[in-house]
């Protein structure tokens, strides 16, 4: 099902800047038992990103009564995705005199892989293209994801279930889907995101958890052989939650102590 402005729909102008220019943004959402969850992230983070870029702030009030009214389809776990657009208008890149700002919500069933990629854990192969330097871009989930097309298409082709991807300096910055973070002793690392990436809703979460826990999170710009040398190593999003690496390469990794605490201090909440 999809809603265009509150109004079911299944359209959208040709003109409108999305399709154009990929001029808007996106956040999904996991559902369990009807309650939309980390809701109050991802709001600030669409908040945050159409300042960013210049959008103009759609009602934020009426967003939220959808989302929850549309959440309450889900007995049991679902998925909710918001995006959106600057609008049509505006000549060539310019944004000038465009349209009313387009809200486009989708419902979709919860992926069922991700229950058995949470008990079992899964390995990662290491891309070889690697994530363009973008500081403009770094961290906003914005629209342009040609990049994820292309490491899909890799991820795929190679039949893993997920992949590594490093920066163009080499440096580990994320998965295709996931923030990652590892642990070596009581030091816990994740990639800095100054570059490229996304700041995930459930990163910010895991983040604010470790400073509760008996751990020092360090951001950090790293190669591979870093990650190569932790004790436990996860990835997280919105959706899969948390779920364990047990192998990159020919690296495996079978400790899930700080992954543990984690999990039930995400259940807590």
């Amino acid at each position: 099902m999809a809603w265009v402005n509150g109004q079911q729909q299944h359209s959208l102008s040709i003109s409108d800047r999305a399709t154009q220019y990929g001029d808007g943004c996106f956040t999904t959402i996991l559902v369990i038992d009807g309650q939309p969850q980390l809701w109050d992230f991802h709001l600030q983070r669409l908040q945050d990103t159409l300042a960013y870029f210049a959008i103009s702030a759609p009602n934020w009030q009426h967003i939220t009564q959808e989302v929850f009214v549309l959440a309450q389809k889900f007995k049991e776990k679902g998925g909710i995705k918001i995006l959106i657009s600057r609008g049509s208008g505006g000549r060539g890149y310019s944004g000038q005199d465009c349209s009313q700002t387009q809200v486009i919500i989708t419902t979709f069933a919860w992926p069922e892989h991700y229950s058995q990629w949470q008990q079992q854990g899964i390995c990662l192969g290491v891309c070889s293209q690697r994530l363009g330097l973008a500081p403009m871009l770094a961290g906003w989930k914005h629209l342009n994801r040609l990049e994820q097309v292309l490491l899909k298409q890799e991820i795929e082709n190679n039949h893993w279930l997920d992949g590594l991807v490093l920066d163009l300096n080499g440096n580990i910055t994320e998965t295709s889907v996931a923030n990652i973070f590892w642990r070596k002793g009581c030091k816990v690392f994740t990639p800095t995101l100054k570059f490229a990436g996304v700041h995930g809703v459930v990163r910010r979460k895991v983040i604010e958890l470790i400073q509760t826990l008996p751990y020092q999170l360090e951001f950090i710009d790293a190669p591979i052989e870093e990650i190569m040398g932790a004790e436990e190593v996860f990835i997280t999003n919105a959706l899969m939650s948390l779920v364990p690496i047990n192998q990159i390469e020919n690296q495996t990794f079978h400790q899930r102590q700080l992954l543990n605490a984690l999990i039930k201090g995400l259940t807590a909440c």
